[in-house]
């Protein structure tokens, strides 16, 4: 539900070391994908990310990426693994293990963004923030000015990604962790258990991962803990 502004915080921190582009992804932000709806797809938006590079003579670069994002950022891991130096996964996952879990994922999908197209968005918001992941988040000094930021999005086009790249249209990628050269850093908030149980599995089947449990911090620990996770970036 976010975009690139949400890292507003973080940025300027690790400008210190990096040069920092952040991307709207289709159907966040500003960017909008003309045409035929499933253009929104993984494999799709992984091409155009690759595309971007090019076109910025970026031929290898560190990845980083959160929650959905970061699903992508494991995506472009595994099928363009020469253009990334090292990449951080923030609250990521490698999808859902079974196809029964993907059909039942892709009815709950569909369901939501039919809410997002049909209900108020301010309403949608704060119930979508009153689920137990983002409980931590909701109590954050900084939650109506991140709400704000959300608003700023076209919930049309949010319903087009979550149709296309939700988690249950996203192929697994469970099987192709052990094939993953490049080192990468899984970061998860204390607070967010099920996110814990995930990248510790992950953890253990990829070869040159190393996992930090970032204290005090729910699903979004680039808000509730911008330093500490720019520390371990860094």
């Amino acid at each position: 539900m976010g975009n690139s502004s949400d890292f507003i915080d973080v940025i300027p921190l690790l400008s210190i070391k990096f040069y920092c582009l952040t991307v709207d992804l289709p159907g966040h932000g500003k960017t909008q994908i003309n045409g035929d709806e499933k253009n929104y797809t993984m494999p799709n938006t992984a091409r155009e990310l690759i595309n971007l590079l090019d076109s910025l003579g970026i031929n290898k670069c560190y990845l980083f990426g959160y929650s959905m994002g970061g699903r992508l950022a494991l995506y472009l891991t595994v099928n363009f693994p020469q253009r990334f130096e090292k990449v951080i996964l923030e609250s990521a996952s490698p999808g859902l293990k079974t196809e029964k879990e993907r059909s039942l994922r892709i009815s709950s999908d569909f369901q939501l963004a039919n809410k997002l197209e049909t209900t108020d968005f301010k309403e949608f918001l704060l119930n979508w923030y009153q689920l137990p992941l983002f409980q931590s988040l909701s109590q954050h000094p900084n939650f109506d000015k991140m709400l704000q930021s959300r608003l700023q999005n076209n919930p049309s086009e949010l319903a087009k990604s979550l149709r296309n790249m939700g988690t249950g249209n996203q192929p697994s990628l469970w099987e192709k962790l052990p094939e993953v050269q490049i080192p990468i850093l899984l970061l998860v908030g204390e607070k967010d258990k099920k996110f814990v149980e995930i990248n510790s599995e992950m953890a253990s089947l990829l070869p040159r991962a190393k996992m930090e449990i970032i204290p005090n911090s729910g699903h979004n620990i680039h808000l509730e803990s911008p330093q500490t996770i720019v520390k371990k970036i860094l």
